[in-house]
């Protein structure tokens, strides 16, 4: 026990004896956790509309009002010309055509219906889904003004009265849901990459002969070189939650103790995968670029981006493999739904078997190599 306790006192000093390192542990977590909760977002809240009125009367303006009274869409131009609108499109200085034919008016009059042509802009599917979802929605809300101006006896009484409400989310804010996985995210690169580079600095240094040669047992070496940065990284995750519920508003509704019960066991995977990374590369540049990898690849099919739900069949059974996955779920469940340990068993058990195996592996691969 003592042989770790100055390994751990000499791996403490190595981590804060440099302060560029020191700052981006702990500093650049913090400024990542405020930008990406405002940037890492699918809400559509701004709308270059280009409105084409050919018809020019009181029904078409009325319409028109209606997208500029909405707080999406913001009219950025209007004329005669389609042609010119299209070329807004093209050039990006438009997202969305709404398309009123001449005789718009006169068709509401005499045949009760007429035709608009809204035109989107989908180089970005999931955005032109929601563009043209508000679309519809304003121009579904025309028709409904029409039907009581035409029909209002029909508006007197509902058959059915529906009442609504958004559970666990009430007032359908992105931030909530993206926070609990950005907090994954910025524990998960600096555990990681720390860990990556641990023995390889060694080996770059030259220090890592002397220390094969020494009394130390490997299991003393690993723990003394992982367990600082198991600290690290949940001291990490303490500032961080606390932030998100200081300037977020973020609540947990749940145990913060079964937060950080799971966050334990989902370090030391993190932690056991950055030490075979390590023992693997023979420089700091070569286990940063491995790192990098396949970070970017749990990233992406984490979920925290795009529902695992979404993905193809291939792509949600690689996902059982991707640890990432597993512990935004639990932060979600826990933090936004106050799930319990037999809610969240499952990917419980999922990181606790993924963190014997890795730590497993590292371990051979350090008796490996030394």
């Amino acid at each position: 026990m003592r042989t770790i306790i100055y390994i751990l006192r000499k791996e403490f000093r190595q981590l804060f004896r440099d302060k560029v390192m020191s700052r981006v542990i702990f500093i650049l977590p913090i400024l990542q956790l405020f930008v990406l909760a405002y940037a890492a977002t699918f809400e559509i809240k701004k709308i270059n509309l280009y409105v084409v009125d050919l018809d020019k009367s009181v029904s078409s303006r009325e319409l028109i009002n209606k997208f500029q009274g909405s707080s999406f869409f913001i009219l950025v131009d209007q004329s005669g010309s389609y042609h010119l609108a299209e070329d807004k499109l093209k050039s990006g200085k438009a997202d969305q055509i709404l398309h009123i034919p001449n005789k718009f008016e006169k068709d509401l009059n005499k045949f009760s219906f007429a035709k608009v042509q809204v035109v989107t802009d989908a180089i970005d599917g999931n955005t032109a889904l929601l563009m043209n979802a508000y679309a519809l929605s304003i121009i579904q809300d025309y028709n409904k003004d029409l039907i009581v101006e035409e029909m209002p006896i029909i508006q007197q009484a509902d058959p059915i009265n529906i009442n609504h409400s958004y559970w666990f989310n009430p007032e359908l804010n992105y931030i909530t849901y993206m926070v609990p996985g950005i907090l994954v995210l910025l524990v998960t690169i600096i555990g990681m990459f720390l860990s990556s580079m641990n023995i390889v600095k060694e080996k770059e240094n030259g220090t890592i002969e002397q220390i094969n040669v020494t009394p130390i047992r490997k299991y003393q070496f690993i723990t003394g070189k992982l367990l600082p940065f198991w600290i690290v990284g949940l001291v990490e995750l303490a500032i961080g939650l606390t932030l998100a519920w200081i300037a977020f508003n973020i609540p947990i509704l749940g145990s913060i103790w079964l937060i950080f019960l799971v966050a334990g066991v989902y370090m030391l995977v993190v932690l056991g995968f950055g030490l075979i990374i390590s023992t693997t590369a023979n420089t700091q540049q070569q286990a940063m670029f491995i790192a990098w990898f396949f970070l970017m690849i749990f990233i992406l099919m984490s979920g925290l981006f795009t529902p695992v739900e979404s993905m193809p069949e291939w792509a949600q059974i690689v996902n059982y493999a991707n640890p990432i996955a597993y512990f935004i779920k639990v932060m979600r469940m826990v933090m936004l739904k106050g799930s319990g340990f037999n809610d969240i068993a499952e990917q419980f058990f999922a990181l606790l078997t993924y963190a014997v195996f890795a730590l497993s592996v590292a371990v051979w691969r350090y008796r490996k190599t030394a």
